[in-house]
């Protein structure tokens, strides 16, 4: 999108639908990445009846401006990246999802200084702009008064003094949970969910399987399922439920009742139901991930496809990885490159979307080095550093690394009303003790060993399993051989003379400096301003893995 004096344009290449999608009057245009989740009620709930043109949940932005003008993100449950003009007014509105789980990038140019511009990836604005940044998530741009402005204010994210009180009710968040991802089900095309066989993502596939076999049974009761072929028809490539006429489109009409999505008394309506929820892991040969994966697969029934790659494999798609992730984070090339891979083989299946279980760690404090967080205040101002930085950590990772295939992550966790839940929590329930393993709240939230009438969510050892940081958990061997590769790409001499250009973000090691250099292949210098180094806080570790910290039972060796 580029805003100048002058014609504007708007551009949008995706794998299916027309955009910009466009007001019945031709006046208000819409480009957008995502998936509005309330888009249902949102449809009810408008003040003035507006006639839709499509049946894209997308499409409630352009009322919601006419109505909210500014104010119309707020009203917004999902993720997303937009950019809409209004012709009569000659403006601009951009926006971002609250967290940033699309991406999502503005540039300017000195040589075009009243000239603005937005686009989904770096690699689209750097040849045109000298000045980059990713756009802050929460924030709405209007070309009104040329300024960005925050619209996501939650208590939690926006005062640096708060310390949340609020009891723990391991009930509310099991339930928070369960509704998020019920609400990300809402799909017309094949999907999937990424099982790790960690525990964020174990419980975002128990879940979705629990909710598939309750449709399951809605639908057929509701259609006799006469011919035997099953909810989804033939697997993976089916044609829904009903097809399009009973719980999708409609031949003629475009109101709420004909589509996917949540309404609201919480009932979903959904194109694509499995038969079998299909699940992926993916690792080196009997890395500790593939395992535990294959074990929940098996625990829950879905129908599990566990890939291997080789560290050949994985070395040899660290360039490109770098290319489609545009960063040089050395946590966030580790584990790309591996759901890098895996995204290809899902896209090979026929498989449009997954769910992931990215944020969790962020919101409970999971990573091994918050057992040093010193009191709760510490703690809690920790999680709402790693949640207001995920945009350019763990989403970035799995929005780009799926996004390269064509395939569409959605992560449950990071939910707005299950982190109204989560990050007002007294962090006094979230600290590490001798007593509670990290995430302590999330696994006792679905902990049925009291609960004799509730199935398991999962095995207990799949439960109360330690963190694996996803780089360490597809084999201890990968992040071993990109330190070997680093060894020979890099010479004690380079370390010694960093590049000037660099200037003070000068790379700690040589796997570092390696992937920095790789970066610089693609990109110019002056797009490091949009990366940022993911760093342990409380640990003097300059390697980041989990195997870093002194708590993981298969620490290197050495490590104090």
């Amino acid at each position: 999108m580029l805003i100048s004096p002058g014609p504007r344009a708007l551009e949008h290449r995706r794998h299916r639908g027309a955009q910009p999608i466009l007001s019945e009057d031709g006046n208000v245009s819409l480009a957008v990445n995502g998936e509005i989740y309330n888009h249902r009620i949102v449809r009810k709930q408008l003040k003035t009846p507006y006639n839709f043109s499509t049946h894209s949940d997308c499409e409630v932005i352009i009322p919601l401006y006419l109505e909210y003008d500014i104010d119309a993100p707020k009203y917004l449950d999902g993720m997303f990246s937009w950019v809409l003009h209004d012709k009569a007014q000659d403006r601009v509105l951009a926006a971002r999802d609250p967290i940033g789980i699309t991406t999502f990038y503005m540039g300017r140019s000195t040589q075009a200084p009243q000239s603005v511009y937005f686009a989904s990836e770096l690699k689209c604005l750097h040849t045109v702009c000298d000045k980059i940044i990713s756009f802050p998530p929460g924030h709405v741009y209007d070309s009104k008064t040329d300024t960005i402005s925050r619209y996501y204010t939650p208590k939690w994210l926006v005062e640096p003094s708060y310390v949340p009180s609020t009891p723990l009710d391991l009930t509310l968040v099991r339930t928070a949970l369960e509704r998020s991802v019920r609400k990300r089900l809402m799909a017309e095309v094949p999907f999937g969910v990424l099982l790790s066989g960690g525990l964020d993502s174990s419980l975002v596939a128990s879940i979705a399987q629990r909710e598939i076999t309750r449709l399951n049974e809605v639908a057929r009761a509701k259609n006799g399922m006469a011919n035997g072929n099953g909810v989804n028809g033939n697997g993976v490539n089916g044609n829904g439920v009903n097809g399009h006429s009973a719980n999708g489109h409609s031949a003629n009409g475009y109101g709420s009742e004909h589509l996917v999505g949540i309404d609201d008394a919480d009932h979903l309506e959904t194109v694509q139901v499995l038969p079998q929820l299909n699940s992926f892991s993916i690792g080196l040969p009997g890395a500790p991930d593939s395992k535990a994966a294959e074990e929940v697969a098996k625990f829950l029934g879905t129908k599990h496809h566990s890939f291997t790659f080789t560290l050949e494999d994985g070395l040899n798609a660290l360039s490109d990885v770098i290319y489609h992730l545009e960063t040089y984070d050395v946590t966030t090339i580790r584990a790309s490159t591996p759901m890098f891979l895996l995204s290809r083989k899902i896209k090979a299946l026929g498989v449009k979307m997954v769910l992931s279980g990215e944020g969790s760690d962020e919101i409970f404090g999971g990573y091994l080095y918050f057992h040093a967080a010193p009191d709760k205040k510490a703690f809690h101002k920790e999680t709402v550093r790693r949640v207001n930085n995920l945009h350019l950590a763990d989403c970035l990772r799995a929005n780009k690394s799926t996004a390269a295939w064509g395939v569409e992550a959605r992560v449950p966790f990071l939910d707005k009303e299950f982190l109204d839940v989560a990050m007002n929590i007294d962090p006094a329930e979230k600290m590490i003790t001798k007593e509670r393993i990290e995430k302590w709240i999330l696994r006792k939230a679905f902990d049925t060993s009291d609960e004799p009438d509730t199935p398991a969510y999962l095995p207990d050892k799949i439960l109360w399993r330690q963190k694996e940081q996803f780089s360490d958990g597809v084999g201890y061997g990968w992040i071993d051989a990109l330190k070997d590769n680093a060894e020979l790409h890099v010479s004690d001499e380079d370390m010694k003379n960093p590049k000037p250009e660099w200037g003070d973000d000068v790379p700690a090691t040589k796997e570092a400096y390696w992937y920095r250099t790789m970066f610089d292949e693609h990109f110019p210098p002056h797009t490091a301003g949009t990366v940022m180094r993911w760093v342990p806080t409380w640990s003097k570790q300059t390697d980041p893995s989990g195997r870093a910290i002194a708590t993981h039972i298969a620490k290197y060796e050495g490590d104090q």
